[in-house]
């Protein structure tokens, strides 16, 4: 049975995907800051017919929080498969980019940018032992700098000074580890899931959580001639569902 961890997951569109990918009959653990809070998740998931669920203590911003989930899933995995950095944080309204703090801005790539990279280099030890690695960097349409800088873009007019430029970051890391990778049987890309309705924007998005996860689901459950080092966005209306950079 293949493992994944999920960051932030015991709400939105993280929980969805843990729902999803239990069903698809993965062993999930359900990323949590708040291990009493995921245990409640877990709990009520396991009561409505979802199996091989265990919520697990980690925050993202916490390099001891870090170590000590790694060393969870290693004394009962042996290995991880799948590695979903979906934990994320916003930040505050508005972020201008002419008076947005910098200890704002740093608040934000703490959890968005350096905490993927905290977790993905924990737990490569664990992803080199699976005979398919993945690991898939949840970030946003709002991390395109080429979408940014065409005014018929739908969302041209939304800039974010902390949220955007830490996943702009993120995409970045992703193409230079992926880059690292491409010679293993690693695939990691960035998933954009799309404008979701979520408490993440007071409910405000055109797209569902189902769908969301749905899309995260299949482009991290690929099969070895799958690509890498590549930007996919569930906003994208073509075939290849894959975003300018």
């Amino acid at each position: 049975m293949k493992s994944v961890l999920i960051t932030g997951a015991n709400r939105s569109i993280g929980l969805e995907t843990v729902k999803q990918l239990s069903k698809k009959g993965l062993f999930v653990y359900l990323g949590s800051r708040d291990l009493e809070k995921g245990n409640e998740v877990a709990d009520e998931l396991k009561k409505n017919g979802y199996e091989n669920i265990k919520a697990i203590e980690i925050d993202v911003t916490n390099s001891n929080s870090i170590l000590a989930a790694k060393k969870i899933i290693e004394s009962e995995q042996g290995k991880l498969d799948i590695l979903i950095n979906n934990a994320g944080i916003l930040g505050t309204n508005p972020q201008l980019a002419s008076d947005t703090s910098i200890e704002e801005i740093q608040k934000v790539f703490d959890t968005n940018f350096f905490g993927v990279i905290n977790v993905t280099q924990a737990f490569l030890e664990l992803l080199k032992k699976s005979e398919s690695p993945r690991i898939s960097n949840i970030t946003s349409g709002l991390a395109s700098l080429t979408l940014h800088s065409d005014p018929d873009w739908k969302y041209y007019g939304i800039k974010t000074a902390s949220y955007g430029t830490s996943k702009a970051a993120l995409n970045a890391y992703t193409i230079a580890l992926a880059h690292e990778l491409k010679d293993s049987p690693f695939k990691m890309n960035a998933i954009d899931p799309g404008y979701t309705a979520t408490d993440f924007n007071h409910h405000s998005g055109p797209l569902t959580v189902e769908s969301a996860a749905s899309f995260i689901v299949k482009h991290t459950l690929t099969d070895e001639n799958a690509p890498t080092g590549k930007f996919f966005s569930n906003d994208i209306e073509d075939e290849t569902e894959e975003s300018p950079w």
